[in-house]
This record gives structure tokens, sequence and C-alpha cells, in this order.
């Protein structure tokens, strides 16, 4: 089923091509056209850290995440503002994504207390308070200028045993949600995404994706996850919340970053993806590859003169062996990380290029079996991943030894009636 357009003023976007669960898709946001499936870098304080923006161009990379907490601290919107906007400053003219700041309520949890007013933190940099109220929140992003906002959000830590918690978080993020709408100063050119709360609760997530949807926004993200939960939890709140999401509306799972979360949540429906994942863990020297990570210390590499991955046409892996990155990355050389990097965020728009053209060639069920194949050679493949992908409709028969176990169906239809409010 191919759908029309769907079009806020500031977005559209446009099925291209679907497969089960999964889709792809244009979306036209006012600094570019994205395409998803698409991974979006993490430059938390407007740079993603060892690649300029031209690199990140070169790369391919559609649409790049911002932190409003760390960006209105330092250097400040109002400069941001002066300097044309966060897009100006970093000489950036592709799509931005600034996030709210309510994942430092989770990062940051013992510098911050959490009322109905908003969250007060105690600033890391000089120890003062900060109060980052929903009000606030949107007026700093307002100054960035990205092209996509985020609402302040209550979150909970996915460690939370306090299902009170959890449901008070729920309904606050809509009475937040209805705050920042009213506090954006610029509706028409920036597009504000709700966040979809719930914890691990079928009916908490239901009704927190009830409220969200009658606001009627331009994209929605599942929120609360990439927080410790287990991975059963993990992908049962991912296939619940994107399939019951508006089709023509972008979803955005926030915070997922490795490469097989990325597979099985684009097989589940889901549209965006963000994470310090393959940036921090090539600071590590650990290079990302199909067959799962390469830890670039390991003296096995000292004589080895094969690229990191002989697939990949990144700049890396084109022009230095993985003697040379061993070399580089055991001495602490500061270019190591530049070139890990630069191969790991090659490597996350390359997966999500495939997955891309998987479902345009109607092959996805096939990319993921030789995904996962590559993965698991012996078949050992996890039960989520069993679980998840039989929810998606992609058999996996000869290629894991588990069978699906999950019940989700069962507890969707177990659910008591959402009540009207």
């Amino acid at each position: 089923m191919f759908l029309p357009p769907t079009a806020h003023l500031a977005l559209c976007l446009q099925v291209i091509a679907q497969q089960g669960r999964a889709r792809t898709a244009t979306m036209k946001l006012p600094h570019y056209t994205a395409e998803t499936p698409m991974f979006m870098p993490v430059g938390t304080q407007g740079t993603v850290k060892g690649l300029t923006s031209k690199q990140l161009q070169d790369l391919d990379c559609h649409v790049i995440l911002g932190n409003t907490y760390h960006l209105g601290n330092r250097p400040g919107n109002d400069l941001v503002a002066a300097m044309g906007g966060l897009h100006s400053f970093i000489n950036w003219p592709r799509g931005m994504l600034t996030d709210s700041g309510g994942f430092q309520m989770v990062s940051l949890l013992h510098l911050a207390d959490i009322t109905e007013e908003g969250v007060t933190f105690q600033s890391p940099v000089d120890g003062s308070r900060m109060l980052l109220t929903p009000e606030q929140s949107i007026q700093i992003q307002n100054d960035l200028g990205a092209d996509i906002m985020m609402q302040l959000d209550d979150v909970v830590p996915a460690t939370n045993t306090d299902p009170k918690r959890f449901e008070e978080a729920t309904y606050r993020t809509t009475r937040w949600l209805d705050r920042c709408i009213q506090a954006n100063r610029r509706p028409n050119e920036q597009n504000l995404f709700p966040i979809v709360q719930g914890g691990f609760d079928v009916q908490l997530r239901e009704i927190s994706m009830q409220q969200l949807i009658e606001r009627n926004a331009p994209g929605y993200a599942i929120g609360g996850l990439a927080g410790g939960e287990t991975k059963d939890m993990f992908w049962r709140v991912v296939a619940q919340c994107a399939a019951g999401l508006p089709p023509g509306k972008p979803r955005y799972v926030m915070g997922i970053g490795y490469p097989l979360d990325i597979v099985v949540c684009s097989a589940l429906g889901a549209d965006m993806y963000d994470s310090v994942y393959p940036t921090r863990t090539a600071r590590f020297g650990v290079a990302l590859v199909d067959t799962g990570v390469m830890k670039l210390k390991n003296a096995a590499f000292a004589k080895d003169m094969r690229p990191i991955d002989e697939s990949c046409n990144c700049m890396t892996c084109r022009q230095y062996s993985r003697s040379y990155l061993h070399h580089v990355v055991t001495r602490g050389v500061a270019s190591a990380s530049v070139l890990v990097t630069y191969h790991n965020v090659a490597y996350m728009q390359g997966l999500t290029r495939r997955i891309r053209q998987a479902i345009k060639e109607q092959c996805l069920p096939q990319f993921v079996r030789d995904f996962l194949l590559g993965m698991y050679p012996k078949c050992d493949v996890p039960q989520w991943v069993v679980d998840a992908l039989d929810v998606a409709g992609i058999s996996l028969e000869g290629v894991a030894l588990l069978k699906p176990a999950h019940r989700l169906y069962d507890e969707v239809q177990a659910m008591n009636p959402i009540p009207t409010a």
C-alpha cells in the first residue's frame, strides 16, 4: 500500500516503498530532503567529534543531532541565534534535530529535580541551578533553529521499578507537550515532535500514543528506551509503537545506534535513529563491521595489511590498513579516533542505505537473513531478535536455531479499553 504524501508546513513525508512493516520514504525538511530509514550522528556540542561538516556531507549524513541542554549552556542560544542559527554557526547546510534536554533527567539525574514546572539542574560546569521548563526548552530550540525540535518530556530511567512513576511521567509528558506547542514561536519553520512514554506497560504506551496523536504532530518519537532495559522489553515497545503511530508520519526511535537494533527496528517500521555509540566507540579504537565489531587494539591486527572492511569505500578503508590503525590506536595518536570515527559513520550511513535499497527492491527479508548470518555464523541468533523479526513477518528458518516464543499479540489483546478523556 502506497500512502499519499503527508505534509505539514515544515515537513513532507512521502513513502516510496513498503515491505511488511518496513518502509522507505523521503522526508522533506526546511534545509534538506532526507531519506529514511536513516541514522543521525550526534553532535552534542554542535559538532560531531572528530569530523568536519564537510566530511559529514561527504559521508551522506542527512540529519545530525544537537543537544539543547549543552548548547543552551555553552556557547548559549542567544549567541547561536545572533550568528544566524545553528546551521550557520556550525556551517551545516542539511537537516538538524535538537533534543529537548529531557534525556539529561536520566544521565544527570543526581543533579536534577523534576516537578510539574520543569526540571531544575545543577550545572556540571559551575554548579549553578538552572530551571528548564517546556517553554524554555522550546525557546532555546527556536533560537537554535533546527528543522526538528523535540518536546521536553518526563523521562523515567528504564531501570525504575515504580509503576506509579511511569504513569505520572506519561500524563505529564502530554501536559508538557501542550505547553511546548503553545510556546513554539516558529511552527511554520520548525517541526515539533512529541515523545511517546509509558515505560514497558502496554496500556500506558497506548494511552500516550492516543493522546499525542490527537495533537496531529508532524512526526513522533518513541522514548524511554536505550536506558538499560532488556532487549525483550525494547523490541516490544518498538513493535507496539511503530504499529500504533500514524502511517504517514515519521517514527523516531530515540537513542538507538547498534547496527543490529537498527536492522530490527527498521523491519518493525521505524524510520529514524540517533546515538553516540558509533562515534564514542570509535574513540576507543573499535570499528563497526557487519560481523560485529573490530577491536583495533588487538595484537592480531599489528601486521594485517587489509582495510577495516574490504567492502567499504570510505576514506579510511581506501587509504589505511588495519596494521596502521592498530599502530595509531594503541599509541593514542589523535588522528586515530578521527579515522575510526570516519569509518564508523560511513558504516552506519551505508547500513541504512542498504536497508532502504532492500525495501525498494522488495528483498528486505533476504537482506536481514544475510546480515544475521554474517553476525551469527553459528545460527545463535538471540531470542529477542527471532521474536521481533517474527512480528515483522521475517522468517529466520535456516538462520536461527531458536524459534519464536513471544506472546505479543496476546499481550496487546489483553489490554483494558483505553479510557476516554
